[in-house]
Order: C-alpha cells, then structure tokens, then sequence
C-alpha cells in the first residue's frame, strides 16, 4: 500500500483536524464522526493521522498487539503464555483499519481457521478486524448505511473494549480497544442514535468556496500524486514537529486543570443547547483538555471550551420543531449570549 498524504499538509478542515488530533492525545474522548460532502478529504485525513502518531510497542509474539505495559489487559493466549521477565516487544505504527459495508460478521470479530481445521484437524481462531483495529482506529466509510446486525456488535464491543466469541467450539476473549471513526454523506440516510451517542466527537464537513483555499488544495494534492516521495520529503520536517506535539500533549494531558468555573459554563452551555444526558458535558471537557495540552497550555479555559464546543455537542442537541436553525449555528448562538466569562 502506498504511503498516505501527509496530515500536516492538509489545508483547511481545522474542524476535522483538531478532532482528530484531540482523540489522538485522548482516546477517552471517543470516536469521531465525519459527516459532509463527498470529495472534501475525510479519508485523506483519517489514514494520514498515524504517520504523524508516536509508534506503539506490542507483544512481538501477540496476534492482537497487547500493550507489554498492560498486563491486566492481555489477551487469552498472552496471559496463557510462560511467564518471562523480559517477553519480547516490537515496535509498530499505529494501526488504521478499514470495515468495508458489506463485511460479514465472521469478517469483523473473527471465526474458525478452515484452512488449519480441514489441514491438520486444530480447532484455531483466525482474528478478525476488531483484532487488527486494537489501540488503534478502526475506520467505517458510509457508517450510516452499516447493517444493524453490525452496528449492534460494534456498539457492544466499544463499551466493553473487548472482543468474545464463542462459537464453533472456540472460546476467545482478546482486547478490541480502539477510536471508532465514521465518515458518510447525511443526504443517504441517518445514523442509529444508539451508534451516534457512541461517537465522541461529531464534525461536519463542507466543500470550501474560497477560490485561494481550493487551489492551494489542488495544487498540494496534484503535486502529491505526480511525486510522492518528494512531496512527503518537502513535509517531512512539519510531520516531526507535529508528532512531538502530540507526544507532548500526551504526557501533558494528565497536568490540566478543569476548575469548577469551567464545568459550570460547561454545564450551562449543555442546558442552554438541550443536550441529552450528561455525556456532553463529559467529553466537552476531555477534548477541551487534549486541546489544552495540544496548545501547551496547564489549564482549560473558554478559548478551548468554544473550539470543541460544535464538534462535542453537535450530534446531542434534541430536535426543536419550533427551531430550524442548524445544531451549530444554535451553539455558536448559546456561546454568543452566554458569553466567555467564567464567573
């Protein structure tokens, strides 16, 4: 597979951008959901995320990348293993998974090896996508046109963070933890709101119609496509520098702090909107913390309350017959008469 294009040399979709960065530095936050026109880059920026993420170790001999720091979450087969002082580890990008539609069921949590049963008469388990997706992002173009058998198994696993199948004769539990991110069009239909309130973050994408934005993003994606090597060596010196951030963002994350003033505005943001339950208000300040740690700041304030105030609240607001005004419009107006004050 080719290299992807490289996520510093994105132009515009700040919006995107910044959600997918947020759940980078904090994968607490959710996944992010992608909605807007076809053509405008959000897969481009989905597969071009991992170039710029630190490497993460596995277990060298694991199917399913356990992470050697964490014991406690280690598959079956790593917890069944001999144990080692030192068990061999190697170092692997992030990894970026893609769950086309028409995936079957055996295709996505994983089944029997046929191949090794029919050959050698073993009962064997041949991982499936889950399985290759975990600590890392398990990408769903079109999610809104997902069958419900499968958007049924994807929100069960995403609370539980793990992957069982019992089937077959096979009993096998491995860790399935990763950021969901969905992209689709709303004109061909809306998602199940079970698997909306999954998504953390929700960010909407249109075409841009400033005539210096689109060919500055023609000619970068021209140049891309005619000589991919050079045009990755020309952005090699911003991915670097992007990836430190995020590594520092990283260490930096848990340093924030979120007084109560915040989460009152925070609060009265949510009641003002008519967010349903709580979860907004929840992951409105994680992103705002990531988005903290992301600029270097060592507290959250309103500047990053009102920059992920759109993308975390967006999907939550209920329905208003009586206004027709579009969710971000309504919180960008909640913003305005609240004000940014925290007293």
């Amino acid at each position: 597979m080719s290299a992807p294009f490289p996520f510093a040399a994105i132009v515009g979709q700040d919006e995107l951008k910044l959600a997918l960065l947020s759940v980078a530095i904090d994968p607490s936050i959710g996944g992010v959901l992608i909605f807007g026109d076809r053509g405008t880059g959000k897969s481009t920026a989905v597969r071009a995320l991992p170039a710029v993420l630190p490497s993460m170790k596995v277990l060298a001999e694991c199917r399913y990348g356990c992470d050697p720091e964490q014991r406690t979450t280690w598959c079956s087969e790593c917890q069944a293993r001999p144990a080692r002082r030192r068990p061999a580890v190697r170092t692997v990008e992030v990894p970026v998974v893609d769950m086309p539609l028409g995936a079957t069921e055996d295709r996505v949590v994983g089944a029997l090896d046929l191949e090794q049963a029919l050959g050698s008469g073993v009962r064997s388990f041949e991982p499936g996508l889950l399985a290759q997706a975990n600590r890392g992002i398990l990408y769903i173009d079109e999610v809104n046109l997902l069958e419900d058998h499968l958007v049924d198994l994807l929100i069960d696993v995403a609370a539980s963070g793990q992957n069982v199948v019992e089937r077959e004769g096979l009993s096998v539990r491995h860790p399935a933890r990763f950021v969901l991110v969905g992209s689709g069009n709303p004109e061909e239909g809306e998602l199940r709101p079970q698997l909306l309130d999954r998504f953390g973050l929700s960010v909407e994408i249109r075409t841009p119609q400033e005539i210096e934005l689109r060919v500055e993003i023609v000619r970068r994606r021209d140049q891309f496509e005619r000589d991919p090597d050079a045009f990755r060596k020309v952005w090699q010196d911003e991915q670097q520098k992007l990836r430190k951030t995020i590594i520092k963002a990283r260490k930096r994350l848990a340093e924030i702090e979120v007084g109560d003033d915040v989460l009152r505005w925070t609060t009265r943001l949510c009641l003002r909107v008519g967010t349903d339950g709580l979860r907004g208000e929840l992951t409105m300040i994680r992103a705002a913390r990531a988005v903290a740690a992301l600029n270097g700041k060592g507290a959250v304030g309103t500047t990053e309350l009102a920059q992920v105030a759109a993308v975390a609240l967006r999907h939550r607001l209920r329905r208003d017959p009586l206004d027709e005004t579009g969710s971000s419009l309504r919180i960008e107006r909640a913003i305005s008469e609240q004000g940014t004050s925290l007293g």
